[in-house]
């Protein structure tokens, strides 16, 4: 009999970001600020739980205000027309998590890696699991197309993205 628990991110303890080489020298690191998520799992075992996780592409904050306007726009996220990014896990074995990642109106598996922190109980006696999500992604797979080249002839934005996700789940009760 399988016994189901509902887990639901707790926002100040998590954050989703992203890192991306800028014109193949120095990395610059987002974060989307409006993001939620929720595991299902069996009891507190989350192998072969179910994730899933969206951020609102319109939250993206990489300190600069120009730079956030323009991935705002259609040469990235186009916020305006896909306001949501999103994963739905396929399966969990405890390392590697695999589900589908939709970025505007493409929809593509990917692999993340997972480091699972554990499971402790806070001074308010909720039950809290704590997760390290990585992985990388081709920005083209998903049409996030846009780029431009120096006079040096180095590209601009690179084609892979790391995501950084450092998750903590709350218990529901």
């Amino acid at each position: 009999m399988s016994n189901n628990t509902n887990w639901t991110i707790d926002n100040t303890h998590s954050e989703i970001a992203f890192k991306v080489k800028h014109m193949m020298i120095s990395t610059v690191t987002g974060h989307f600020e409006d993001f939620k998520a929720t595991a299902k799992t069996n009891g507190d075992d989350f192998k072969g739980g179910v994730l899933e996780f969206s951020a609102k592409t319109a939250s993206i904050n990489t300190k600069n205000k120009d730079r956030d306007t323009h991935l705002k726009s259609d040469d990235f996220f186009n916020a305006e027309k896909y306001p949501e990014m999103k994963f739905v896990s396929k399966s969990f074995d405890g390392d590697k998590l695999v589900g589908d990642l939709t970025i505007r109106d493409v929809t593509k598996e990917v692999t993340l890696d997972v480091d699972f922190n554990g499971i402790a109980v806070d001074p308010y006696g909720q039950t809290k699991a704590g997760f390290e999500i990585r992985g990388e992604v081709s920005r083209k797979d998903f049409n996030l197309t846009w780029n431009a080249v120096t006079e040096a002839g180095s590209i601009v934005v690179s084609d892979k993205v790391k995501l950084v996700v450092d998750v903590q789940f709350t218990k529901q009760s």
